[in-house]
């Protein structure tokens, strides 16, 4: 016989696994899809956001088995960027909890280092864009001797091109290092690079999944800008909008899904050859990234592959079904899915 007690027990330990998965977020807008996504399969979810959280260091998890990173480097443009460093604590805190985190605190330590992906490029033995790691500005200019102009400065943690300014000349890179222009990002920490001239004119971005590729986009520049945010592109590469949801429309023909001032990107999916989807898979492998994105382009002066930017937040293309043939939502939310049984 069922005891009313039993039941009790029943219905929370039911209401307690629902509530298996977590997202830690700081960006109020780009997690939008996934949410959507899992309600209309039923999947209940806590949405923990980073500007109004803390934690007790004396309690268990706030009743999840599954956590997902989706905390984002480029925090600090947005005036919360003490969220980087305390997600990092609080993430490392979950793990020795023995919480699983998707994209936890290794992936993290390398979202949030340029200089760190770096060198795990040069690790994993792969083609890299010759760089210096600096800390004070006035440092950028014996660091550029050596390297091919046009340079670029990259702060150490940026996101979505955030932080990277092109000096042509080493007379415009000492003009901006005596003006104080050089901006060295929140963490005082800047890369000195050469800057490649893209080969067709755009860069190749690489999405991952469990380790595993995913999916590929070619994206078109006109190498004046750096903030490349794949989500955020507003044209095919036929020059046809892409569309979004209501929620999200810019106000310039809703064409960009979060920033109307990225109008003439343009976008198209692709697969990438065997050699790079096999560099891009031991990348993140490497980096512990559970789901991801890696850049690379193709040097026009030399046709060799280099890699540049490793992303544990990805953004998946808008209107993914047109660009790149199917809704990768889909196969994010059946790996969450497959990820809380397994946490169970």
């Amino acid at each position: 016989m069922t005891t009313a007690v039993s039941l009790i027990d029943k219905r929370q330990e039911e209401a307690r696994i629902e509530k298996g998965l977590a997202f830690l977020y700081e960006h109020p807008q780009w997690f939008e899809a996934i949410f959507r996504e899992l309600d209309r399969r039923g999947v209940a979810f806590q949405k923990i956001f980073v500007p109004d959280f803390f934690y007790n260091v004396g309690a268990d998890s706030r009743g999840f088995s599954v956590l997902f990173n989706r905390m984002s480097p480029s925090a600090n443009s947005r005036g919360v960027g003490s969220g980087i460093f305390h997600t990092l604590a609080y993430l490392e805190h979950l793990e020795l909890l023995g919480k699983r985190v998707v994209n936890g605190s290794r992936a993290f330590r390398f979202e949030v280092s340029k200089a760190a992906q770096h060198s795990l490029l040069r690790s994993l033995g792969l083609r890299y864009i010759p760089s210096r790691v600096i800390h004070r500005a006035e440092q950028a200019i014996p660091a550029a001797e050596g390297l091919r102009y046009p340079i670029i400065v990259k702060a150490n943690i940026g996101g979505s091109g955030k932080g990277i300014t092109r000096f042509n000349t080493p007379q415009e890179l000492r003009a901006a290092v005596q003006a104080g222009q050089i901006d060295l990002g929140y963490d005082s920490i800047a890369l000195v690079q050469e800057y490649v001239p893209a080969r067709g004119g755009h860069i190749n971005r690489v999405e991952t999944l469990a380790g595993k590729y995913l999916y590929g986009i070619k994206v078109y520049t006109s190498g004046e800008t750096f903030d490349l945010c794949p989500a955020d592109i507003c044209q095919t590469a036929r020059g046809e909008s892409l569309k979004t949801s209501a929620t999200n429309q810019s106000s310039v023909g809703g064409a960009c899904v979060l920033e109307a001032a990225k109008v003439g990107l343009k976008v198209e999916g692709f697969t990438p050859p065997a050699e790079a989807i096999e560099a891009v898979e031991r990348i993140v492998q490497a980096a512990g990234i559970d789901v991801g994105g890696v850049e690379y382009m193709v040097d026009d002066r030399d046709g060799e592959i280099y890699y540049y930017d490793v992303n544990a937040l990805s953004n998946f293309v808008a209107d993914a079904p047109r660009v790149i043939g199917f809704n990768p939502l889909e196969n994010l939310a059946d790996y969450l899915q497959a990820e809380v049984l397994r946490a169970r």
